[in-house]
């Protein structure tokens, strides 16, 4: 038998087939069609556009892409950050400071390889917050850092509390996870707590990682930026990398387009590492992504769609579950007591499928921060929405 790498023995299965095993052998009522409310896949139609430019640009399909990203899909991601965060012009070039990813998953696990430590370096802790998007913990593990959990609840606006840090453990730290708005409570951070977390990367020497793939589905009030608060605090995105992408902002996962942008050294440092294995975006992918990132209107509509389904959250869900209307994303982070449980009787009773909020955490889900949650992806149009809530609420009362 081949032996397996055995870092894998610390990875739990992904938080989708842990709640595929919990419903395994369970059905759904017959007369009811099952609605799918875990997966934060988005089901808004994608902007015409996609499909027209990919065809457009069919001849390119025999060409190798550039690791970085091809020159025009660069460069408007670098004028996207300039509209969107209000800086200067020439403060994002796009030779420097952009790199094209094939989605953010893969670039978020394939930059803790910039800090991955030597076996006698001190530096090694990979803080992230908990709940939390599974990649960091996985690229934590994978690139032999050790994964410390920051619990983000209620109590502290559900981010992390910086000031509960201790200077020992800032100075052991290599790598830092934020996600603003946050998966799975939709919150956001505030430029002073952004400045904060710099001000600690600058300070004890650390990368700061935000994803900012949220960034777009707001409730009216544009979350800040990294590099827009760098900016101004700083003049420059040292020890900063932000990522972006387009499967929420322009309802195409499938596109398996983004970025990363931030420090030029580190950038530099990361096309050095990805040139040995990491996936690119092709030619006429990257044409119509480039297209995606110039244009606005199809993000207002897509928008819109969001709002008017937090507003039926808001009228079938209010008073109930401790709900609050996200200040981004698209998922309700509802409290149902018992995240497993809840899962499975609206899954026994109503066909709807939810997150457990536990599975979002590292370690036992009887000791998670989210385990009296379930996570609700408000990603289908708005009578399935509104079909899927209620049948919630009649099972959970």
């Amino acid at each position: 038998m081949i032996a397996h790498a055995s870092f894998l023995d610390r990875l739990a299965a992904f938080p989708f087939r842990r709640l595929a095993a919990l419903l395994d052998g369970i059905a759904p009522p017959a007369d009811l069609t099952p609605i799918d409310l875990a997966l934060g896949e988005p089901r808004h139609p994608p902007p015409p556009l996609l499909a027209r430019t990919v065809a457009e640009h069919a001849h390119l399909w025999n060409r190798y892409p550039p690791p970085a990203g091809s020159p025009d899909y660069r460069r408007a991601c670098a004028e996207w950050l300039v509209r969107r965060y209000r800086l200067p012009a020439d403060a994002v070039d796009p030779d420097r400071h952009v790199l094209a990813l094939a989605g953010t998953k893969e670039g978020l696990f394939t930059v803790a390889g910039l800090v991955a430590p030597a076996p006698d370096s001190p530096r090694r802790l990979a803080l992230m917050p908990d709940p939390l998007y599974g990649v960091y913990y996985g690229a934590a593990v994978a690139w032999g850092l050790e994964p410390r959990p920051l619990a983000a609840t209620r109590e502290h606006g559900f981010l992390p509390d910086l000031d509960a840090l201790d200077e020992d453990t800032l100075a052991r730290t290599a790598i830092f996870y934020l996600c603003s708005p946050s998966n799975p409570q939709g919150a956001v951070a505030d430029a002073g707590y952004l400045a904060r977390a710099l001000e600690l990367a600058r300070r004890f020497d650390f990368l700061l990682v935000l994803d900012e793939c949220y960034a777009e589905i707001h409730d009216g009030v544009p979350p800040p930026g990294g590099l827009e608060v760098a900016f101004a605090r700083f003049g420059d995105f040292a020890h900063l990398l932000v990522f972006h992408s387009l499967s929420k902002r322009s309802s195409a996962p499938g596109l398996r387009a983004g970025f990363v942008a931030g420090d030029p050294a580190l950038v530099a440092r990361f096309l050095h590492l990805r040139a040995y294995g990491a996936p690119v975006v092709p030619l006429p992918l990257a044409a119509a992504a480039a297209r995606l990132w110039r244009d606005e209107a199809h993000v207002a509509e897509n928008r819109a769609r969001y709002l008017r389904k937090f507003d039926l959250a808001g009228e079938i869900l209010a008073g109930r579950y401790g709900f609050r209307r996200p200040a981004g994303g698209f998922f309700l982070w509802l409290e149902v007591d018992d995240g497993e449980r809840a899962a499975v009787e609206l899954w026994r009773r109503a066909g709807v499928r939810v997150l457990p909020g536990g599975y979002l955490s590292v370690g036992p889900t009887a000791a998670a921060p989210g385990r009296r949650y379930v996570r609700v992806a408000l990603v289908h149009d708005e009578a399935t929405t509104a079909e899927a809530l209620r049948r919630l609420v009649a099972v959970l009362g």
